[in-house]
């Protein structure tokens, strides 16, 4: 049995906190959940609108953190997302077939 491993395949979960989340999701929600806590001491909530306005930090967070299947959290998406739309994707085709410039270019 010596050298006979068996790595779980849920190992990558283990390292995050609770199983889902990473430390930078806990202080997103705990600073949503700081920032509704400081909106409720200072407005008072008489309208809905002071209410939405109150819950406000606490709702966005709450869905940034929130868990995606085939992705770790919403605010993972939403990286890959900006990143897919705004940069240009460049693949370089290293093959047999192709023709190396930089050998080339020496001659």
């Amino acid at each position: 049995m010596r050298g006979n491993y068996l790595i779980p395949a849920n190992s990558k979960r283990s390292m995050l906190i609770f199983g889902v989340f990473q430390p930078i999701d806990l202080i997103i929600f705990g600073s949503g959940i700081g920032a509704t806590l400081i909106l409720l001491l200072t407005l008072s909530a008489d309208t809905l609108l002071t209410v939405i306005i109150v819950l406000l930090p606490v709702l966005v967070a709450g869905f940034l953190v929130l868990p995606v299947p085939n992705y770790h959290n919403m605010r993972v998406v939403l990286t890959n997302v900006w990143e897919f739309y705004t940069t240009r994707q460049q693949y370089v085709w290293k093959g047999w077939c192709a023709l190396d410039e930089s050998k080339d270019s020496k001659k």
